[in-house]
């Protein structure tokens, strides 16, 4: 009886432990044409509206490192993220866009991902992070 209450403990703590874990996601940026600005590093969850900004879960705006800029985003429970970035060359807080829609901005998104006419989705850039990962966008 007494290996029973120590069994059902350590499987109850196990449990809760896991649930509650975090990792750490860097996002490395590649690509970078010039020091200009800053690079906005937007992390979104599933129900988050993807990849518009301010609907972000996380953002972050990172001074220009020419050819690559790099941030981590720290303590994140461990779930599904999808991350979108731009150049802010002008540091005016938004993705430049010229007169029919298409960005002035260099940008890209997690796993590379591309859409053909518009941002992909989120699930085409979802990242599943289980443990401390790095990853590299490419911008353009």
């Amino acid at each position: 009886m007494k290996h029973s209450i120590y069994f059902v403990f350590f499987l109850f703590t196990s449990f809760c432990w896991e649930k509650d874990a975090t990792s750490d996601l860097t996002v490395t940026v590649t690509n970078v044409s010039n020091s200009k600005g800053k690079i906005s590093f937007g992390l979104f969850r599933k129900g988050d509206s993807f990849p518009i900004k301010g609907k972000q879960y996380k953002g972050v705006f990172i001074k220009t490192t020419k050819p690559s800029t790099k941030y981590t985003f720290e303590n994140l429970n461990n779930s599904v993220y999808a991350v979108a970035i731009f150049h802010d060359e002008n540091e005016n807080g938004i993705l430049d866009k010229n007169l029919v829609g298409a960005p002035t901005e260099a940008y890209g998104f997690s796993r590379n991902a591309r859409g053909t006419f518009s941002a992909p989705s989120f699930d085409e850039a979802k990242i599943d992070l289980k443990s401390n990962k790095a990853i590299e966008i490419w911008i353009k």
